[in-house]
């Protein structure tokens, strides 16, 4: 079943991008954050009662939350880079590299959790990092003005963060119900995010913001509290170095909705890149 969810977390994650992407076209990406996030932690929290794993809060080891700690604040950082890349980046090229978390992730996962590197994983992972290169990559133009490199700075700093977010995951939801994690590491997620906005004073933007972009933001948080669920319930039952690989083919949700509403064109080395992303995923799921 935990593939099920892997996929499922798949879903959700292809549809926040496209729905964030909508709702910070002019609100501040700093304040998006933090306004989706309190959605996913209403969602966060409502399956914990649901399934009735709050009465073991109590009993979680310090160890584990330390680790639910760190995996929150290292969620706060991807999310804040993730959707600061978005305003200044094209979809169809942020998220590529955001994917790349795939590749660091599988390094990480074989080092800190000791997880398997097999032959078929390296052939993916090498697959997946081709074609991250050639859907980000830009054909030289001498005509055309230069374009700022910031959402690619941006772009990686998340990669990196999301990377440390699943291995950090991973240990932290040993033994515990992964709603009740999910639900613990989004309290830290918010502190973080509502604090970020405090700090560098964008808390004013709060009062102008549009009706739609805030419908948007409360949606790609639905979206999100949606795939992290699924996702850690699958961390927790299968392998972070398979999970996160299922996870990542949200780029391909991604990519049709962003050409469907925003009418982002993929090149064809573009087109490539995105197979070549797609089956190193796969690739990773043979036994």
């Amino acid at each position: 079943m935990w593939i099920v969810f892997a996929f499922g977390s798949a879903l959700f994650a292809g549809l926040t991008s496209i729905l964030a992407k909508i709702g910070i076209r002019q609100t501040d990406s700093t304040v998006a954050t933090a306004i989706r996030t309190i959605v996913v932690l209403i969602f966060a929290w409502l399956m914990v009662f649901i399934v009735g794993s709050q009465d073991t809060l109590s009993s979680v080891s310090g160890h584990t939350m330390l680790f639910l700690i760190l995996s929150g604040l290292a969620t706060g950082a991807s999310w804040l880079c993730y959707f600061k890349a978005l305003t200044l980046g094209d979809v169809n090229r942020v998220v590529p590299i955001d994917k790349f978390s795939t590749v660091l992730t599988i390094v990480l996962a074989v080092i800190f959790l000791g997880e398997p590197l097999s032959v078929v994983i390296v052939l993916g992972a090498l697959m997946i990092a081709l074609g991250t290169y050639l859907m980000v990559r830009k054909k030289a133009n001498p005509t055309q003005k230069q374009e700022s490199s910031a959402w690619l700075v941006y772009a990686i700093l998340s990669a990196l963060f999301a990377a440390l977010t699943a291995i950090l995951g991973k240990i932290g939801i040993s033994g515990i119900d992964s709603n009740l994690g999910t639900a613990v590491r989004t309290v830290v997620v918010l502190i973080m995010a509502w604090v970020m906005v405090f700090v560098t004073g964008k808390q004013t933007g709060l009062r102008g913001i549009n009706r739609k972009e805030l419908l948007f933001i409360c949606l790609s948080g639905l979206a999100t509290g949606g795939s992290w669920l699924c996702f850690y319930k699958a961390l927790q039952d299968g392998p972070a170095s398979i999970v996160v690989p299922i996870d990542k083919l949200s780029i391909v949700v991604t990519v049709v909705f962003a050409y469907v509403v925003f009418k982002e064109k993929l090149t064809k080395i573009s087109f490539v890149g995105l197979i070549l992303i797609a089956a190193g995923t796969l690739v990773m799921l043979i036994k």
